[in-house]
């Protein structure tokens, strides 16, 4: 299993190293829809752990040629 974020770190919009899983836009329909990663909503902040990514980007893992 690879982390593509630091587990111990929070992450706000904006950072540049969310632009991995998608745009701004993209993580505000997934929010939206339920579907993204898990977050935190701390009045109009939105925050998401690094573990947490790292967890949902593992659960999206495709290995070809496998099912």
């Amino acid at each position: 299993m690879t982390n593509l974020f630091q587990n111990d770190r929070s992450y706000i919009l904006g950072d540049p190293e969310l632009d991995v899983i998608g745009d701004r836009d993209k993580l505000a329909q997934w929010r939206h829809k339920g579907i993204g990663p898990a977050f935190y909503r701390l009045g109009r902040k939105i925050i998401y752990r690094g573990g947490d990514l790292n967890a949902w980007a593992n659960a999206h893992r495709v290995e070809p040629g496998k099912g």
